[in-house]
């Protein structure tokens, strides 16, 4: 009797927690299904970039680095190579910072502090999408479209654009939803709610962004 009482009391638990009562992996729903669409994302970016090795490889010339991404806004025919984007990259990182410290301030329910952070984190974003622009704008002008490319093969200008402009979309995105959130947050939409959660999911999010600029970087920048 005593066993059939354990059992039964086992299945009531079991039911309980699959059914909304607790998480089984400690998390909200919320940052469940966050981690599951960045998880799908990262299968597609690692799709892009693995093609992107394979026909990288299969080409005996490639176009260098150095030279493709030489200029500098402002600078006229000065040679920097490899200087601008290294200006994108750490634009994007410190942008990745200002929503850490925006997550940080929301767990102390600091209204103030998630304001500030989150529009320096906006600010860094959309310097990064601006940068980016330049560089497409310089490489077309300079003959690197989906159709030709002065330095080598076609397919580095179709792969550039496709990758690089579908990380710049996730960017994009991430800025809108962040100033969604802001918007939120002036309002007092998270303290009636009584958390910040939804700066926390949208942080994952903008920091898998960043990570995958890290990839982007190394195939397109370095190798």
């Amino acid at each position: 009797m005593a066993t059939e009482t354990t059992a039964t009391v086992q299945e009531e638990e079991q039911s309980r927690h699959w059914e909304g009562g607790a998480s089984p992996f400690k998390v909200s729903y919320g940052k469940l299904m966050m981690w599951y669409f960045l998880v799908s994302d990262a299968f597609t970016f690692s799709a892009l970039l693995i093609s992107y090795g394979a026909i990288r490889f299969s080409h005996a010339e490639w176009p260098n680095p150095e030279q493709v991404f030489d200029a500098f806004p402002f600078m006229g025919h000065a040679h920097v190579p490899l200087g601008f984007v290294s200006l994108m990259t750490f634009i994007l990182i410190m942008s990745s910072v200002f929503v850490v410290r925006a997550v940080q301030e929301g767990h102390m329910m600091n209204k103030q502090g998630v304001i500030k952070w989150m529009i320096w984190g906006i600010i860094g974003g959309a310097a990064f999408l601006g940068c980016q622009a330049w560089e497409w704008t310089h490489l077309i002008h300079n003959g690197t479209t989906l159709a030709s490319n002065p330095y080598g093969p076609a397919a580095f200008g179709q792969l550039f654009f496709l990758i690089t402009g579908f990380h710049g979309t996730h960017v994009l995105s991430g800025v809108i939803i962040n100033i969604v959130i802001l918007i939120n947050t002036i309002a007092g939409t998270y303290e009636r709610i009584g958390h910040y959660e939804m700066v926390e999911k949208v942080g994952l999010y903008w920091h898998f962004v960043d990570l995958v600029w890290v990839f982007v970087f190394l195939a397109f920048y370095l190798l």
